[in-house]
């Protein structure tokens, strides 16, 4: 049975790759706590690095997420997403372990999409202290020298989702739930967003096949625009939707307001729930030469039906 260690695996796409892969991997965590997992043989800090046993793959997702609140500070982001990334890459090289699979993100290429979707080809340019850090993670990884047995993966993924997930989506789901109308119906976008159980499905196709490395866009085949999202939960939950068409710059200035009240809805918030951010997946496709298992619209539901049965 392979070995795997999985770095930040306590965290949201940690616990649902330990659910998707105990029953074939042994699976050895790194983080910040180490608590025992059902699935996980053991979980080691960051101070532990030389108790780790030998091990097959090292998937790192450990970093510091995207704050929409603007509260943590920039150096933090480097700290964490960087200086993470440089202590476990270096392990890496050193270890038996012929595969290294690094969770960046779309946004250390691009904070806004360009054209009608965000390719590979994109020359990167993030604006932001998170996309910044990630996008010197990736440089520093692909600086390095490989041995030929070594096999390294960067995946961009969009926004994930499933169940467990916190965030806009949470946000949309508590409007809907509780009767409250959508009051964005005026902006018009396209988003990819990213099951976790596609990405599961993809990391077990990187992990049993022989898949070219590289840089890797990682979305859903079909993009959804805000109103889509909101007749799918309205659905899910047996809901009728309720979309106001409030003008843009009155919801602007409400943005604005929660920007120094620190209200739910602020303009970072804002921007995420209505711009166009179409990633393109064809690369990663062409790849592993297989469609993925679950469709944008049904991978939105199990994530609804997850906050349903929370909730009950």
């Amino acid at each position: 049975m392979k070995k795997v260690l999985i770095t930040g695996v306590h965290g949201f796409v940690g616990s649902n790759l330990v659910h998707a892969l105990k029953e074939s991997y042994n699976i050895y965590g790194l983080d910040i706590v180490s608590p025992q997992n059902d699935g996980v043989s053991n979980t080691f800090g960051w101070k532990e690095l030389e108790k780790i046993p030998s091990v097959d793959v090292i998937i790192h997702l450990a970093g510091k997420a995207h704050d929409t609140n603007n509260t943590v500070r920039e150096q933090d982001y480097f700290d964490i997403n960087l200086g993470l990334t440089k202590k476990i890459f270096d392990y890496y090289l050193n270890s038996n372990a012929t595969k290294f699979i690094f969770f960046s993100s779309v946004k250390a290429v691009a904070d806004s999409v360009k054209g009608d979707c965000l390719s590979e080809e994109v020359e990167p340019n993030p604006s932001t202290a998170y996309g910044k850090s990630k996008q010197e993670a990736e440089k520093y990884i692909l600086g390095q020298t490989l041995p030929k047995d070594k096999q390294v993966y960067i995946l961009r993924p969009c926004m994930i989702h499933g169940p467990g997930n916190k965030g806009n989506l949470n946000l949309l789901y508590k409007f809907i739930k509780n009767g409250i109308p959508y009051p964005l119906g005026c902006f018009h976008n396209k988003r990819s967003m990213l099951s976790v159980e596609n990405l599961c499905f993809i990391i077990g196709e990187l992990l049993n096949r022989d898949i070219v490395p590289g840089a890797y866009n990682v979305a859903d085949d079909e993009p959804l625009s805000t109103e889509e999202i909101i007749r799918i939960i309205g659905t899910g939950i047996g809901k009728k939707n309720k979309i106001w068409r409030i003008p843009k710059k009155l919801i602007q200035c409400i943005a604005f307001v929660g920007d120094i009240l620190h209200l739910p809805l602020n303009s970072e918030r804002l921007k995420k729930l209505t711009e166009n951010y179409v990633v393109s997946n064809k690369k990663l496709i062409k790849a592993l030469k297989r469609k993925l298992p679950v469709s944008a619209k049904d991978g939105l539901l199990v994530t609804i039906q997850s906050f349903e049965h929370i909730n009950h």
